[in-house]
């Protein structure tokens, strides 16, 4: 009887060890998949448009991904859907803080805010100011004329800022954050409690 009884221990010891090397190898394979469908939105704005860029942390572009619209009082302002390109651009009714959230077929979230004050507002850029110079006011020409220059050149500058700002928020967007590393693993750990509790109760 006690022979049986030890026997029956290794067997389970045995299938423990099993199960333990499995999931050993099925967590970075789960991991992998997890993250490879979260889901990342950001928006720049150029002139009086807002360009929205939505795709999956491992690079594929969301397509037919519905992007809601709200103002910083929460109210919804309108919705579309994303292209081929995973992109979807649109005129804001008015001037505010925008809150952009993506909803994928597969049921994935993810949000991002648009300040209203971010380069290329939505006044976009500064017109430039048409000289009226007097022709006795040779002046009052050069002032102005160097007023166009300043305008140019801050427009310009504010060109390249865009630009560095897009790049810097999808370099951050990309990043993994340790509490969805900890999420995760804590989900392969859930499995493993699942199956041990079964393994338990078929021993009790």
């Amino acid at each position: 009887m006690r022979k049986d009884n030890l026997a029956t221990r290794a067997f389970d010891c045995h299938k423990l060890l099993i199960s333990f090397v499995f999931l050993s190898l099925l967590l970075p394979m789960t991991v992998s998949v997890v993250f490879a469908h979260k889901v990342n939105i950001f928006a720049y704005i150029e002139g009086d448009t807002v360009y929205t860029e939505s795709y999956f942390s491992n690079g594929t572009k969301v397509k037919g991904g519905v992007v809601q619209v709200y103002d910083s009082q929460g109210s919804k302002l309108l919705e579309g859907k994303t292209d081929e390109n995973g992109e979807f651009n649109f005129r804001p009714p008015k001037k505010d803080d925008l809150r952009l959230v993506l909803a994928t077929a597969m049921g994935h979230r993810n949000s991002y805010t648009l300040s209203a004050g971010e380069p290329g507002d939505i006044t976009g850029a500064k017109k430039l100011q048409e000289p009226h110079p007097k022709e006795s006011e040779a002046k009052e020409l050069t002032e102005v004329h160097l007023d166009q220059i300043k305008t140019i050149i801050d427009t310009s500058l504010d060109e390249k800022l865009k630009a560095i700002m897009r790049e810097l928020t999808r370099m951050q967007q990309k990043q993994v954050s340790f509490t969805e590393v900890i999420g995760g693993i804590g989900y392969i750990f859930g499995i493993m409690g699942i199956i041990l509790y079964f393994v338990s109760k078929k021993r009790g």
